[in-house]
């Protein structure tokens, strides 16, 4: 109903596109058949956005990438997009970070034992990417996602690597770091408060 409201609210505007940053809500909003309250509207992923419009790191840097079970990425497989977002030396992380929504909180008992697997294979990555001089002895282990809910499992390893700290960060805000650099959000902020968005009631 409240979909309906807005476009009724906002067809003025024509909207063809609504960007998402989270899979488990791209996967419900294509539920409430956006074709029929959006006429020739799509739903797309924040980062096959970016990518679409020619926005990319192209960074040399070492990443270590987490794919999430609700991956929001459709149009091609993820590491393909996380790679020419970001630059070629992204690895995938496998395994579920443990998070999984809310299981981290209802059920730290399954969660925990998830987190020890994750945990095993981010150590055994660390040991190959510091082997191979990819990422430095002293040098912070940084690794990106897709999914607010998993940067927040991510987040917990943090003190776990065997050499320095794990970095956990969203693909997107990793990009507005480098591109726009370190005070991107409290410039965005202010922008967005002096007339950069429209407010509207539905």
């Amino acid at each position: 109903m409240l979909f309906h409201r807005v476009a009724n609210t906002l067809n003025y505007l024509d909207i063809k596109t609504v960007v998402v940053s989270c899979g488990t809500c791209y996967d419900q909003l294509q539920g409430y058949k956006f074709e029929d309250i959006f006429p020739g509207c799509r739903i797309i992923d924040i980062h096959e956005y970016l990518l679409e419009k020619g926005i990319t790191l192209g960074s040399d840097k070492s990443y270590l990438y987490h794919d999430p079970c609700h991956t929001p990425m459709k149009l091609q497989a993820p590491m393909k997009t996380v790679q020419a977002l970001v630059g070629p030396n992204v690895v995938e992380s496998k395994r579920c970070c443990g998070e999984s929504g809310t299981l981290g909180v209802t059920r730290p008992d399954i969660s925990t034992q998830v987190r020890f697997r994750k945990e095993e294979e981010l150590l055994k990555m660390e040991a190959e990417l510091r082997g191979s001089g990819k990422v430095a002895a002293a040098e912070n282990l940084k690794i990106l996602t897709s999914c607010p809910s998993c940067l927040q499992g991510l987040s917990r390893y943090g003190d776990d690597m065997a050499n320095g700290l794990l970095e956990a960060d969203y693909i997107v805000i990793e990009m507005a770091k480098v591109i726009l650099g370190e005070n991107w959000m409290p410039e965005y902020v202010a922008k967005a408060n002096s007339g950069g968005i429209e407010r509207v009631l539905v």
